[in-house]
């Protein structure tokens, strides 16, 4: 059973970047045909999928945020992690990060994740 868990800081300022980190356990983050992404969730608003990072080192982002987001993974730790640059308060939410199966084509939907992190509330306020 893959487990997640995401850590990070809560409050981030205003224009600076948001940082978390995922850690994983159960399952390596090199396994074939798996994807590891991280999804938010405003206040009031559904689920949006942000960009994940593939069993292969394979990275791929949310046009709409691709200017902002980085994802990067640390192998020797089973970890990948999230930054997200110049932050506003519409980025304040809950962060999750999630497991994916996708032997066909990647996962790009929060609803094609098949584990998930119990999320962590990250605030952007001076």
């Amino acid at each position: 059973q893959v487990q997640l868990q995401e850590s990070g800081p809560g409050l981030v300022k205003p224009s600076q970047t948001l940082s978390l980190t995922c850690t994983v356990s159960g399952g390596s983050i090199t396994t074939n045909s798996w994807y590891w992404s991280w999804v938010r969730q405003p206040p009031g608003k559904g689920l949006e999928w942000m960009a994940y990072i593939a069993y292969n080192g394979d990275t791929y982002y949310s046009p709409s945020l691709k200017s902002r987001t980085s994802i990067a993974r640390d192998t020797s730790k089973n970890q990948f992690s999230l930054q997200l640059s110049s932050v506003t308060p519409e980025d304040t939410g809950v962060y999750y990060c999630a497991a994916g199966y996708g032997p066909g084509t990647p996962p790009l939907k929060w609803d094609e994740y098949d584990y998930w992190g119990q999320g962590t509330q990250v605030t952007v306020s001076s």
